[in-house]
């Protein structure tokens, strides 16, 4: 059996001491750069990968930064979690990903796992963390990104756009283009928080309005295979509505997907809308609606608020940053 390499046989590959290479491979800036690349250069001919548990143990932290994303089937999250990766990429921090499925009891155990690694921050999706994650939250002593919502009490920093707003604008959008019965199909509402918080905000403006609104719900996880069901469920009971609001893009595409199938346009006859301004609906008869979220550098921005938090001993002066989605009518003309 191969023995594991140590920092001491990259060190000497390198021909500079222990405590030098040890500070080369943390990026320390009292090394030269000559030193580092050699360093560096040495640790990967021999196939030296560390021991960052034992580096945890000696000190206050790891070189971890824990990510807690609700779900992996759904695009808009690994785009997040790319967007971190890419603004952890040259720091020396490692992301470690962690899956709540939209469940507040799995995320605080998700949470309390990952704080035992002694991450050196953390990025946790929204804002409604129970009051026991909240408090292992707090009390990890270390800088934390809520991301994806600003609606909320924050913790510390807060990256991403209000939900609420979010389903406004885009019933304004839609009665500016005409539109006034309107339907509503979501899926999972109990547990998908931020998408509540659109409904709310769209209804918000109906009322104003005086429009009303007819909605149905499905109690699994959003997928297009839902989507499909519920529209054709909510327009053989409805025929009259002419605008549907989906909880999201991928719900969306099923409704679309069911108009096609049975000859109803889309926009004409009945106006589709979602949330997330997902690709995949570019190339399909009747564009759809949506609000294109900016999840990509709400990501690499939360990672970048991480690592100046940890590079200064002052807390940032900007607590909040603000994304908000930008509404795109697609075949739908004002």
């Amino acid at each position: 059996m191969t023995k594991q390499k140590t920092l001491i046989d990259v060190a000497a590959a390198a021909g500079v001491s222990k405590m030098t290479a040890s500070r080369a491979l943390r990026g320390s800036k009292d090394v030269s750069a000559e030193s580092k690349d050699r360093v560096i250069e040495a640790a990967k001919k021999i196939g030296y990968f560390g021991n960052h548990l034992a580096a945890s143990l000696s000190s206050a932290r790891s070189d971890l930064i824990g990510v807690i994303v609700p779900s992996l089937t759904n695009i808009v999250f690994p785009q997040v979690m790319s967007g971190i990766s890419d603004g952890l990429l040259t720091t020396g921090f490692q992301p470690a990903f962690g899956v709540t499925d939209y469940n507040l009891d799995r995320e605080y155990e998700v949470v309390g796992r990952m704080l035992s690694w002694r991450p050196a921050g953390m990025i946790i999706t929204g804002m409604e963390q129970s009051s026991q994650t909240r408090r292992l939250l707090i009390e990890a002593d270390i800088p934390i990104v809520q991301i994806m919502d600003i609606d909320g009490d924050a913790i510390d920093y807060v990256v991403g756009f209000s939900h609420q707003m979010a389903g406004a604008d885009m019933a304004e959008a839609l009665i500016g283009a005409g539109r006034t019965r309107f339907g509503y199909i979501g899926c999972n509402l109990e547990s998908d928080l931020r998408a509540n918080k659109r409904k709310k905000g769209f209804m918000d403006v109906l009322k104003r309005h005086e429009l009303s609104l007819t909605a149905l719900s499905g109690g699994i996880l959003s997928s297009v295979g839902e989507g499909r069901r519920l529209t054709r469920e909510l327009l053989k009971q409805n025929s009259d509505i002419d605008c549907i609001y989906f909880a999201n893009d991928d719900v969306a595409f099923g409704g679309l997907c069911y108009c096609i199938e049975v000859g109803i346009t889309v926009p004409n006859r009945v106006a589709l809308a979602g949330f997330n301004g997902l690709s995949l609906l570019q190339g399909f008869p009747g564009l759809i609606a949506t609000s294109t979220t900016q999840r990509h550098d709400i990501g690499r921005a939360s990672a970048e608020i991480i690592m100046r938090s940890l590079q200064s001993s002052k807390q940032l002066q900007s607590r909040q940053v603000i994304m908000q989605p930008t509404i795109n009518l697609g075949d739908l003309k004002n």
